[in-house]
């Protein structure tokens, strides 16, 4: 078992290069695609156009979940709107890690604050989620491998980060 512990605990939030206070939308020079998931939870105004649509309880929920939030994506991708799709990209992502991690832990929790943030053991968990992060899954990769996005992904990194 790693004796990683979360890497929440030591988080500096004063270098973190994403930021609550920026409207995205009318500052999309400032966004970084950062790795992962990074950011997801904070880009305004994309976090609340999204995130209220980001839901994993059980298949039939994650299915329409992930179906709302690739129509978002494509939508941010007609328009241009590279930073609205990545995020996009990002919600599936997350649905995907996140319905894992409940599939994979009991209560979908890894650490144990009461023992100093040591792994938890991997049990069962919950065999629904396994399948919402399957459907998460696939949204996700289909996000990730559209040609328009994926270009306008290369050409962000290059230009901006």
């Amino acid at each position: 078992m790693s004796d990683r512990k979360p890497s929440y605990l030591n988080f500096d939030r004063e270098n973190y290069q994403w930021r609550s206070d920026i409207d995205y939308r009318k500052h999309p020079e400032l966004y970084k695609v950062g790795k992962g998931e990074q950011g997801v939870l904070i880009c305004e105004p994309y976090k609340s156009e999204i995130g209220q649509f980001w839901r994993f309880k059980n298949p039939e929920i994650a299915e329409e979940s992930s179906d709302k939030i690739f129509e978002l994506f494509i939508e941010y991708l007609e328009k241009n709107d590279f930073v609205g799709a990545d995020m996009s990209r990002k919600y599936l992502q997350m649905g995907f890690t996140r319905a894992r991690r409940y599939a994979n832990y009991k209560g979908g929790k890894k650490y144990d604050a009461e023992d100093n943030y040591k792994p938890l053991e991997r049990d069962t968990g919950d065999p629904e989620k396994a399948k919402a992060a399957e459907i998460f899954f696939k949204r996700w990769k289909e996000a990730e491998s559209n040609v328009i996005y994926s270009t306008m992904k290369e050409i962000w990194k290059k230009e901006k980060g």
